[in-house]
């Protein structure tokens, strides 16, 4: 049975010790809510994806309280990554680099690893307390929605011995991933942190040349086909302003400038800045889950770079 805490000093000392022996406990970063455990004990990260009923090729993100601890874990650590690490860490941004020769792999069978530090008070006290590096993919089910509040955790991951209440989520949406090994730095996965300020530091940064079949080992995570998915079907449309005729049990996920006027059971309408929609947009997903709709129909983003990585969560929460 989980048990909620707070966490206060005895709550990071049981989650540490739970960590020590082993197993796992779910805790808050600011984008999502992690299932951390030892990143280097087999035993414990086979856990992660036992819980999580996650496929052995999708890799996980070892999390750590500074850059020294990510630099133990890289083979090369290139020049871009002390750039990157002292503008953004702690923060929302994952590097992937070569991993330590001396470690082993962390999930997926590669040779890189994908590293953070969070900025969030609770992760950095536990990953201080436990004095582990923690891979820690998102608190749910493989595919279904992200987590921002521990009350979705629990309800995703009921076997979880121990969630820390952090309360919601500051960012709401996944880290963005870049890998430095090659030449030039290529994003894996848009996120919180967006392009433009990673090119402000990097210049020119690639795209993969191309999908990564699911089922085949790749260097991040989020970039399956289908993922952040709600339980009923979701569809994006390109515009809600004039629907009707919808089903008793449908519901719709549009954004402050573009109006609607039909009859939905259940309405959300966020912010029409990216950032803010970003934040809430898992936890409106969780809200019209939990009101029982059917479908959802969803107003497509704004085209624009800034609305990238919220675009990228709405295609694969909608594909088939």
């Amino acid at each position: 049975m989980t048990v909620v805490r707070r966490p206060d000093e005895e709550g990071l000392r049981r989650a540490a010790e739970i960590l020590r022996a082993g197993s796992v406990v779910a805790f808050p970063t600011e984008t999502v809510y992690g299932l951390g455990a030892d990143a280097f004990t087999e035993s414990a990260v086979a856990e992660i994806y036992r819980l999580k009923q996650r496929p052995s090729w999708n890799p996980l993100i070892v999390h750590v309280a500074d850059v020294a601890a990510a630099r133990a874990l890289a083979d090369v650590w290139p020049a871009a990554a002390d750039e990157l690490a002292a503008r953004f860490w702690p923060g929302p941004l994952t590097m992937v680099v070569r991993r330590a020769r001396h470690l082993p792999g962390i999930g997926a069978a590669n040779d890189t690893v994908a590293v953070r530090v969070p900025a969030h008070d609770v992760a950095l006290r536990l990953l201080r307390e436990c004095g582990l590096p923690l891979a820690a993919p998102s608190a749910n089910r493989s595919e279904s929605i992200s987590p921002t509040t521990a009350e979705h955790v629990r309800r995703s991951l009921p076997d979880v011995p121990l969630i820390l209440d952090g309360g919601p989520c500051a960012w709401g949406i996944e880290s963005t991933v870049v890998d430095l090994t090659g030449p030039v730095p290529v994003l894996l996965r848009p996120g919180a942190l967006g392009l433009r300020e990673l090119r402000d530091v990097t210049g020119t940064i690639g795209l993969p040349s191309s999908a990564t079949a699911d089922g085949t080992a790749r260097p991040s995570p989020g970039m399956s086909r289908r993922h952040y998915a709600p339980r009923a079907r979701a569809v994006l449309v390109p515009d809600v302003s004039d629907l009707s005729d919808l089903p008793p049990d449908a519901g719709v996920l549009t954004h402050e400038k573009a109006p609607y006027q039909g009859g939905a059971a259940k309405l959300e309408i966020l912010s029409a800045d990216p950032r803010e929609y970003a934040a809430d947009l898992y936890a409106a997903l969780h809200r019209l889950d939990d009101a029982g709709v059917s479908t959802i129909l969803i107003q497509s983003p704004p085209g624009s770079e800034e609305w990238l990585a919220v675009r990228d969560r709405l295609s694969r929460a909608t594909a088939v």
